[in-house]
């Protein structure tokens, strides 16, 4: 199966979250964890189930002198290299149970956090991976009428604290009000704009992110890529919804970035084995990668592009006085010209003639608020590492690919810099030191693997984009087949205008040639926000987010 290698060269994130650069260096080997023996004042910290009693040892008799065993070999190159290999210890322990409280909107929510790893096995019951998961239930409520919902991000290669702890959860990162970084030391605070009023929650991290792991690096192949990543959420899903009785639930998806390419496979993958969603939310949205990945042969992305540059550019204060103070018309404008002019001159290639030619970079200019000489030398073709870096290059500053308002000076110089993304230097410290703080403490979840923000040594390189094959990655398919097999099923999708690593141009493209009934079609809508790629970091987005999810969410279950 061939792979896709070349998606986001050179850049540090797809949170997609796309994700960030930013890695541990620490590792661990044959780790477990050791459930909370303390309580805090938050929380009542309750006991797993007693284990059963472990098999005995049978002693073995000495043998007798002259049933010395044979000198051993020594070992081979194989098997040295067998040896250094990692394992994890994959064994199933009982899940940490505590309880809490909350006020939102003036009521009181009394909820109970279940941290713990759900096995992934095989058809003969051998456990191959744990996926950790956090849940948050609403205590006293009815299974059965309560809405459920699983939520993650992407990467792939992103652990789900994101989410986590900046949007849906019970408890938030503190940030600034525009969602920039505070000064250290962080903290967190109860989040008035948690999800767990309408809907219990399943945060998962992807395995190799987090807590998750696999047996060995063997078997974490068969999981890191898309194919194997949609089954292993997938039996995720069916072995929860189990466990804890929710198949009567109303159900849910949340994804975010990649986390969107997961949900439309998950849904196309569980229709044909019984389990359907009244809902699916895809945030900062990539089902088709043919809409951000570029080649010679391949003018999508850049057209996709010049609308979020735009929004990008009058942000920063770079766009002419008649574009600046109307930015809505600005956008329309953009998305016009970009769909028209800008596609017929790139399919031209060298044919443009040099008026033509003259014409497209007289209008780049206008639209992106970058010079006419950049534009040029570009060949009329703006990626984001340029746009990132010419934008503000006047104040030897670089502005932010998963969310453009973030700007700061490349730590490696000005010039001749690889890709780098203020808004993970800005974001990965507060997120970081205050999910390892909350799971060990208020979570009561003990243990000394690390949790690993991004997935350690596995690039994009690694990733078996399965797909790809036939041209790019797509479950956009898959989530058509989900959609027209339920004519239930609700679609809500979140945009960014500020977001350059999924632009929002690009999803309703790809939304817009699901090729659905109009039945269909009308079960699809969209919201947008003045933020980036993770929408809810500043407060105005967060409080948006909620209200808008809360409405889908409700239009889903009244039918």
């Amino acid at each position: 199966m061939k792979r896709f290698p070349r998606m986001f060269a050179g850049v540090s994130f797809f949170s997609f979250a796309l994700t960030f650069e930013a890695y541990f260096n620490s590792t661990s080997l044959a780790q477990t964890h050791e459930p909370s023996k303390t309580a805090t004042s938050r929380k009542q910290a309750q006991p797993p189930p007693p284990s059963e009693k472990p098999a005995e040892t049978a002693i073995k008799p000495e043998p007798a002198a002259e049933q010395r065993p044979a000198p051993r070999e020594a070992p081979s190159d194989k098997d040295k290299e067998k040896e250094k290999e990692e394992h994890y210890d994959v064994s199933e322990t009982a899940p940490v149970v505590t309880h809490h409280q909350i006020t939102v909107d003036g009521k009181l929510l009394k909820y109970s956090a279940t941290a713990g790893r759900l096995p992934i096995k095989r058809g003969d019951g051998r456990i191959e991976a744990e996926m950790f998961y956090v849940a948050y239930t609403l205590d006293g409520q009815d299974a059965a009428r309560r809405p459920l919902t699983f939520a993650f991000n992407g990467g792939p290669g992103s652990a789900s604290i994101w989410l986590h702890m900046g949007a849906l959860g019970p408890r938030r990162v503190v940030l600034q009000p525009d969602g920039f970084m505070p000064p250290a030391p962080y903290r967190m605070e109860d989040n008035p704009y948690t999800l767990l009023d309408k809907s219990d929650l399943v945060l998962i991290d992807a395995i190799g992110t987090g807590f998750s792991r696999a047996a060995d690096a063997e078997l974490m192949k068969k999981f890191w890529g898309v194919k194997g990543d949609i089954e292993a959420f997938s039996e995720f899903i069916r072995l929860y919804i189990t466990r804890n009785e929710r198949w009567s639930s109303p159900l849910f998806l949340l994804g975010e970035s990649y986390g969107t390419t997961r949900s439309a496979g998950i849904a196309g993958y569980l229709a044909d084995r019984g389990i359907s969603f009244n809902g699916i939310t895809l945030l900062s949205t990539v089902l088709n990668f043919e809409t951000l990945e570029d080649n010679p042969t391949n003018d999508q992305p850049y057209i996709f592009l010049i609308p979020s540059y735009t929004m990008i550019a009058g942000y920063h204060h770079k766009l002419a006085t008649d574009l600046a103070q109307d930015m809505n018309r600005a956008r329309q404008e953009s998305e016009q010209w970009a769909s028209t002019d800008y596609t017929q001159a790139l399919a031209k290639g060298d044919a443009l003639t040099p008026q033509e030619r003259q014409k497209v970079i007289d209008q780049l200019a206008r639209y992106t608020g970058l010079s006419k000489e950049v534009i040029d030398e570009a060949n009329l073709r703006i990626n984001v590492r340029k746009f990132t870096h010419y934008l503000l290059i006047d104040q030897k500053l670089r502005i932010g690919r998963l969310d453009a308002r973030y700007t700061g000076p490349d730590p490696n110089g000005l010039l001749d810099t690889p890709m780098y993304d203020p808004t993970g230097a800005a974001t990965m410290p507060p997120f970081t030191s205050v999910f390892n703080s909350y799971i060990r403490t208020e979570l009561g979840y003990k243990t000394d693997m690390p949790y690993y923000v991004r997935a350690q040594d596995i690039g994009f390189d690694k990733w078996d984009w399965g797909s790809a094959i036939q041209g790019f990655p797509d479950t956009a398919s898959a989530m058509r087949q989900a959609i027209v097999k339920n004519p239930y099923l609700k679609i809500l999708v979140m945009e960014g205008y500020y977001d350059l690593a999924t632009p929002y141009y690009a999803a309703n493209y790809t939304v817009d040639h699901l090729n659905l009934p109009q039945k269909y079609r009308e079960n699809v809508s969209f919201t947008t926000y003045d933020a980036g790629h993770m929408v809810y970091l500043p407060m105005d987005g967060l409080k948006k987010m909620k209200a808008d999810q809360a409405a889908f969410m409700s239009k889903a279950q009244a039918q």
